[in-house]
This record gives structure tokens, C-alpha cells and sequence, in this order.
């Protein structure tokens, strides 16, 4: 009989996708199942999920809010770790579902579970199982967009950069303020976008200060609106999730261009 020591269990995974990706960036997910299989782990996505509820939260429906978190803590509860290829989703579950359900006694026990073992995809796969990255390769001088969420919920900064150094051939310089909004904050962007706009502009300006061609990030909310902003001033850098280099998977049309015609 095999030694279980010897042989460990593969570590299961359930990728919350995120309501973003699906629908506008679809790669980004593949991208990080891609990751998550070549360190290692056995990976669900659970065709059950839904929004993590954030918003809900953020323009103050409880109510909604917490019939959402109740179906998400459901369908991903049984899973040793659930990863998320955003900081933003990732702080949701683990940072807010504790205080949002801190009435409720029949859940707040499994909010408390489910935030202990959820982690934004780069945290994860450096600081939970040390993966030291693939094969992968870009050929490009990029700069990096901090989140708001990610930086300051979950404290991912360090993590994404150190998967990109083992990149081949990819140089990573970084523009100033790298940390400061890009100003999408999800409903943020709706109801101030004047303040919106204007950090947009002062981030897409540090970018290009650069010299950099490529501009990356960890979650896809930001990317969109910074994409969206240098297609309207007409500046060229394109723009990855970071989990589309880091699998190799950055060949097609950049996030905000449009799609090679067939």
C-alpha cells in the first residue's frame, strides 16, 4: 500500500471566476486554471456560482447581499482552498462576508471558514503552495497597476511581481503612483466620474511615462477602465491581466482591443 505521506492529496481548488471575467475577459479564467493545474492542483469551477455580492454591498442592499453570500458560501464551502483572480472578489469574501454576516449565528461560523481559505490567484500560488512559475514567456517592457483592494485588503503586492520576474524575456519597470486608484471602484466610476475620470487619466499618464508597452494588473475591473481610457486618448500600451502572461497565454488581441477578425 502506497504511503499517503509519500503520496499526497492533490489540493483541491475551486476557482471563483468572477462576474467580470466571464463576461468580458473570459481568457483571464483559463489562464488561471491554467496556473492553478500546473502547480499542482486539482481544479473545480463550480457551474453553480454567482456574484460574490459585492454590488449589492456597495450601494448598501443587505438584504440582496446576504442572500448572495449565502448561495456563494454554499457552492464553495467543501473546497480545501477557494482562489480568485481578483482582489477585489477575494476581499469580498474575506474580508466583508465575516462582518456582514456577523448577526446571523447560523453563518457567520461558515463566512469565518470560507474567509480563512480564500486567497486572491497570485497570493496564493506564492505565499499558500510556493509555485515557482511555469515556462512562460513575454517579450515586452511592462509596468504594474496595484488595486486598491488587493494592496490594501489582502495585501498583494509583493506576490504577482515575484511570479513575473521568472518570466522569460519580460522587464518590469514601475511608474510612479503605482498604488494610487486608477478610479473604477465599481459604482465609484458611476456615481463620481469626474473624480473617476480624472484618477484614470493621472494613471494611464504615469503608465505611459514609462516607456512601457504593456500594462498589467491583478484584477480586471481596473484593466477595463484603464483600457478604456487609452483607447479614448489613442495611447498604444496594451493591457494583460497578469494571470495572461504568467500562463502564456498574451498572444491574442490585448484587454479593450478588439478581436482579430477571422
Amino acid at each position: 500500500m502506497e504511503d499517503e505521506a509519500e503520496n499526497p492529496r492533490p489540493i483541491s481548488v475551486a476557482l471563483l471566476v468572477t462576474c467580470l471575467v466571464d463576461l468580458m475577459r473570459p481568457n483571464v479564467g483559463f489562464a488561471a486554471v491554467n496556473l492553478l493545474q500546473d502547480a499542482g492542483c486539482t481544479v473545480t469551477v463550480p457551474r453553480a456560482q454567482s456574484c460574490c455580492g459585492q454590488p449589492a454591498y456597495n450601494n448598501g442592499d443587505e438584504s440582496s447581499t446576504l442572500a448572495i453570500g449565502r448561495q456563494v458560501i454554499e457552492v464553495f464551502e467543501s473546497f480545501d482552498y477557494v482562489v480568485v483572480p481578483s482582489g477585489s472578489c477575494g476581499g469580498m469574501l474575506r474580508e466583508h462576508y465575516p462582518r456582514l454576516f456577523s448577526a446571523d449565528l447560523e453563518w457567520i461560523n461558515r463566512a469565518h471558514a470560507l474567509a480563512q481559505k480564500t486567497y486572491e490567484l497570485t497570493e496564493f500560488l506564492v505565499d499558500v503552495i510556493g509555485y515557482k512559475g511555469g515556462n512562460s514567456h513575454y517579450s515586452g517592457l511592462c509596468t504594474y497597476h496595484d488595486s486598491c483592494a488587493g494592496l490594501r485588503e489582502l495585501g498583494v503586492r509583493a506576490q504577482p511581481r515575484q511570479l513575473l520576474a521568472g518570466v522569460r524575456d519580460l522587464e518590469l519597470i514601475e511608474m510612479k503612483e503605482t498604488d494610487t486608484c486608477c478610479g473604477f471602484g465599481g459604482a465609484f466610476s458611476v456615481k463620481y466620474p469626474e473624480i473617476s475620470g480624472r484618477l484614470a487619466a493621472n494613471k494611464v499618464a504615469n503608465a505611459d511615462r514609462t516607456d512601457a508597452d504593456t500594462l498589467l494588473g491583478g484584477d480586471l475591473g481596473c484593466l477595463l477602465n484603464l483600457a478604456g481610457r487609452m483607447r479614448r486618448e489613442g495611447r498604444s500600451l496594451k493591457v494583460f491581466h497578469v494571470a495572461e502572461v504568467l500562463a502564456g497565454m498574451a498572444n491574442g488581441p490585448s484587454i479593450g482591443e478588439p478581436e482579430a477578425s477571422v
